[in-house]
């Protein structure tokens, strides 16, 4: 075989490997991720039960660097704190050695089927989460048949002088560390390059020993990946990457230290516990540096936190003031499993914009205040922005692979920015008549004034619970939210009458009485978006 076949074998099952192990995490993640967010976002509270939660569920989706990436994303969107991220993070790099466990029992003749079974439920399947899942199958076959296509080539390898001598001359430890750490920063994936590892043991082609070091390279490599998606994240973001990185730093040290010590008695034991199998040595390897580095920092937990502070100094500043985006965007760590829930929390915020502009219209109607006019001008700018903004997101968002259970979802949450963005519009609508109050010198009964700003809290209410019950699920308030619908329904209606009743008996002017009445009619109307919204995607149909 030529040197061009087997660079091509390798290149190519290097290919399959990487795409396969795509396959399986992009498919978990679609058939999963919405639920495996509520596991994070539940069991986290506690540190160790969120390391045990990191193993179980970088095991799943077999990466690390995705885990990783997700729970920076986590933090970014605020359902998980530091300390919660820290446990995740501790128990990822552990979960993530199940990869090269499942590769060192050597699967690869399972391959074509496993391979045929994913193409049959990928194509010839309607229900969405059995195609997903199918995807996950494939991902598993492709894998092996790319583990299987790479031994080969390097089989041919074991026939080459030059090859043997060049690996087998590989005897700096540092120089090990190096190779590790940069394969796996341009691979983007440790268990990648401790595959590759594996594969260049079980063919003679590496000592055992050096592969430890090289491991140890690969450990601080998958790190990569997580710095590179925080770059753009908030401050509490890229404080996740920076402990997933002094996690993989600090706790290579000491392993490093002991190899370097002790490398024979640790070669010896581990060959022992692997029945001297080259590939179960690498695999164990893996492993066993992985639970030593947790067992080591884990009651260091707190002091790598604080040590993230100091390296990323300063407090977040939240984007309050200006047409900005908080939680989406180019400016925001982006991960499928969390898209959706990002949205979400921008949608909550748009709210409470527009409930607080809304506020601040009437108070500018009834205290003739062009001052908080001007405000709410200002504010339905930004307001106008971000409903632009996020349907342009949920539009790209629409396009890209995310949760099954998310995906069902987004048709909602483009209704429920069109709602909110009809609220800042009756608040716009208020602000206009606060104007033409003030430019006409119209007066506002002490009645009318009453009825106004019981109608507005009533509807004031009835929207804070609906933006509750739709961005947290809370349906606490569910039977109270149709009850005030009803209740604004018939003030609506028990008003409009006051007020032909008092234009019958003269009391106000027809101008005064058409902004009274336009005034409620606006509200009424608020509190049907709002009620639209608490039901959005409440009962979003399968499909």
């Amino acid at each position: 075989m030529s040197v061009l076949s087997v660079v091509l074998g390798l290149m190519g099952g290097l290919g399959l490997f990487l795409y396969g192990m795509k396959l399986m995490s992009d498919g978990l993640e679609k058939v999963a991720g919405a639920k495996m967010r509520s596991v994070l976002e539940f069991f986290t509270k506690n540190r160790f039960v969120g390391m045990l939660v990191g193993v179980l569920f970088t095991a799943i989706i077999q990466s690390s660097s995705a885990t990783t990436v997700m729970v920076v994303s986590f933090v970014n969107s605020g359902l998980m704190n530091l300390m919660q991220a820290a446990g995740v993070i501790m128990g990822a790099n552990i979960g993530t050695t199940v990869t090269s466990q499942l590769i060192s029992f050597n699967l690869s003749e399972w391959a074509p089927m496993f391979i045929m079974i994913g193409v049959v439920m990928n194509g010839f399947c309607k229900n969405q989460k059995v195609i997903r899942f199918g995807e996950v199958v494939l991902g598993f076959g492709i894998l092996f048949m790319g583990l299987s296509t790479m031994s080969g080539s390097m089989a041919v390898l074991k026939e080459s002088p030059m090859i043997t001598q060049l690996l087998g001359s590989l005897e700096n430890h540092y120089l090990a560390v190096l190779m590790g750490f940069v394969i796996t920063a341009i691979l983007q994936s440790s268990s990648a390059t401790v595959g590759i590892v594996l594969l260049l043991a079980s063919q003679g082609l590496l000592e055992i020993s050096i592969c430890f070091f090289i491991i140890l390279g690969c450990n601080v490599g998958s790190c990569v990946s997580a710095l590179l998606a925080s770059l753009g994240g908030k401050q509490e973001a890229k404080r996740a990457a920076w402990i997933h990185f002094l996690f993989n730093v600090i706790g290579s040290i000491p392993i490093l230290i002991i190899l370097t010590l002790a490398l024979d008695p640790v070669t010896g034991f581990i060959e022992q516990i692997s029945g001297h199998n080259p590939a179960r040595e690498v695999a164990n390897a893996h492993t066993i540096i992985k639970v030593v580095e947790v067992i080591i920092l884990f009651p260091f937990i707190q002091w790598i936190v604080k040590l993230t502070y100091k390296i990323i100094p300063g407090k977040e500043q939240t984007a309050e003031e200006g047409m900005e985006l908080e939680f989406i965007g180019e400016k925001n760590v982006f991960s499928p499993a969390t898209a959706v829930f990002d949205a979400t929390r921008e949608l909550e915020r748009m709210g409470y914009m527009a409930i607080d502009n809304l506020k601040r219209a009437m108070d500018g109607l009834l205290d003739q205040d062009e001052k908080k006019i001007r405000e709410v001008y200002e504010v339905e700018k930004n307001i106008d922005f971000l409903n632009e903004a996020i349907t342009d997101y949920l539009v790209a968002l629409n396009q890209t692979t995310i949760p099954v259970d998310d995906a069902r979802s987004i048709g909602g949450l483009f209704h429920v920015a069109n709602d909110i963005e009809r609220i800042g519009d009756h608040a716009e609508n208020v602000a206009d008549a606060a104007q033409m109050r003030i430019d006409q010198s119209l007066d506002i009964s002490a009645q009318a004034r009453e009825s106004l700003t019981e109608m507005l809290g009533m509807v004031v209410k009835i929207t804070v619970y609906a933006l509750d019950m739709f961005s947290n699920n809370n349906q606490e308030h569910m039977q109270e939210i149709l009850d005030l619908e009803d209740q604004v329904d018939e003030m609506e209606r028990r008003l409009q009458q006051d007020h032909v009743d008092r234009l019958t008996r003269h009391e106000c002017t027809p101008a005064a009485g058409m902004i009274y009445s336009d005034i409620v009619s606006g509200l009424e109307r608020v509190s049907d978006h709002a009620t639209n919204i608490a039901f959005s995607i409440s009962e979003e149909p399968e499909g």
